[in-house]
């Protein structure tokens, strides 16, 4: 009786998410975003989905599955990558120059309109490019499949001041954050400390903020703080500051880019704090890539930025979709 249910489920579910001219779409704008990085001589790589080691990143769970190999008795657990970033950086490391990815990624739990488990990610890093060459060259990649929208460039602390007027948010309270939210009549929140100002300034960011950014344009919010620089540099002229940005359309995020960290000790040390931080909130923590590690210790990565960009999500904008499988062959629920 289970396998006619399944069988009759599957009957109403066989058919691909996207229509068939929207796949004819994707595939043109595909083939173009190729297009722009050779054109630049930027090399394409085909990096492992597949890790002995994941990301520590706190807001980030990876998939995990049992390998056996040949002429071994018990399997191994491998993390489907999040990013194919520690592969490339292993790369630039060995010495590729400039380099780029399309393709597949995995995160699990993700699972709402903007957010599917499985996704193409368009990842690429550029020797020698500032924080705002890689801003530049991000927003072409967007006019690419959007068209020649304009291009804003806002610090952080600029968005802050502009659209929730706050005028020096590093600064602020957590106080002064809980009084921007009901000045801008958002529902109360509960379950937050009083005093968490980090988490009051990322409700400030995410309900106020972000629904403003991009709007009819194409903006890049740079210079986030540096408890949130993951492996990005932190400024020489701020230290509260990290050379981070991420890219908005339309009040959605598309794009997230660092100018890189270089050193082998201080990534090593915030990896640490990540699994601190994991171990903190009570989520598992993972194996750290130890082979990155040896490759900015023995080589060395040489200055660059590098961004990921989520190409589902530009292609739904692209086509004014409201879910992110409307541009996809099938999605995790038809999968």
């Amino acid at each position: 009786m289970q396998n006619d249910l399944t069988l009759e489920h599957a009957k109403r579910n066989w058919r691909p998410c996207a229509k068939i001219e929207t796949l004819q779409k994707r595939s043109q704008w595909l083939r173009q975003l190729r297009a722009f990085f050779y054109a630049r001589e930027v090399m394409e790589v085909d990096t492992p989905m597949l890790s002995q080691s994941a990301t520590p990143d706190r807001h980030l769970d990876s998939l995990k599955t049992a390998v056996r190999l040949p002429g071994q008795s018990s399997t191994h657990i491998y993390y489907l990558h999040t990013s194919p970033e520690y592969p490339m950086k292993r790369l630039l490391c060995a010495g590729s120059g400039d380099i780029f990815y399309l393709g597949k990624v995995f995160r699990n739990g993700d699972l709402s309109p903007r957010h599917q488990v499985e996704f193409t990610m368009l990842e690429w890093y550029r020797l020698g490019f500032s924080l705002a060459e890689m801003m530049q060259e991000t927003a072409e990649v967007i006019q690419v499949v959007l068209g020649n929208l304009p291009i804003e460039v806002l610090t952080y602390q600029q968005a802050f001041l502009q659209y929730a007027n706050l005028a020096n948010i590093h600064n602020a309270t957590a106080a002064e954050c809980r009084a921007c939210l009901r000045a801008f009549n958002l529902p109360e929140v509960v379950g937050v400390e009083a005093d968490d100002k980090a988490l009051w300034e990322q409700l400030v960011l995410t309900e106020v903020i972000e629904p403003q950014l991009g709007v009819d344009r194409i903006t890049c919010l740079s210079h986030y703080p540096a408890r949130e620089a993951a492996l990005a540099q932190i400024s020489t002229g701020n230290p509260q500051e990290a050379l981070r940005f991420e890219v908005f359309v339309h009040g959605m995020e598309l794009a997230n880019g660092y100018q890189e960290l270089q050193e082998a000790g201080a990534t090593h040390r915030r990896f640490q704090q990540s699994l601190q931080q994991r171990q903190a909130d009570g989520v598992e923590t993972v194996p750290l890539d130890n082979r990155l590690l040896a490759g900015l210790t023995d080589a060395g990565l040489p200055a660059c930025s590098g961004v990921a960009l989520g190409v589902d999500r530009l292609f739904s904008l692209a086509i004014g979709a409201h879910q992110l499988s409307e541009v996809m062959t099938f999605s995790i629920e038809n999968a």
